[in-house]
């Protein structure tokens, strides 16, 4: 009988620390991120928009769409990933200078966001 105790309060405490790392994964979907305007192709082949409502991510699928939300000002905006990067430590996104437009964040370079797929 003890053991059956002990056993059923290890799975609790690793079900309690899955949710935790759940939660705390849903945190990593925040970062810094900047913008920037090229004119040349980006890592999906198409011709870089710095109107466009486009964005640079290291690892996900391109056309992926994202909305991304700027923690500062509450102001949000779907994305599609089309290019690799950013490559400056710390950052987590590179948007498109039209997406920094609609974010408010041209003037400061980099802020604060939270990404989430759409």
């Amino acid at each position: 009988m003890k053991n059956l105790n002990q056993t059923a309060l290890v799975a609790v405490t690793i079900a309690a620390g899955l949710m935790a790392g759940a939660s705390s994964a849903s945190a990593a979907n925040c970062g810094r991120a900047s913008w920037y305007a090229l004119h040349s192709k980006t890592a999906s082949g198409e011709r870089m928009n710095p109107s466009a409502m486009t964005a640079a991510h290291r690892t996900l699928p391109f056309g992926t769409k994202l909305r991304v939300t700027n923690k500062n000002n509450g102001r949000s905006v779907v994305v599609r990933i089309n290019d690799r990067g950013p490559f400056i430590k710390g950052r987590v996104l590179d948007l498109s200078k039209g997406a920094a437009g609609q974010l408010g964040f041209i003037g400061s370079g980099h802020t604060s966001v939270c990404m989430a797929r759409v």
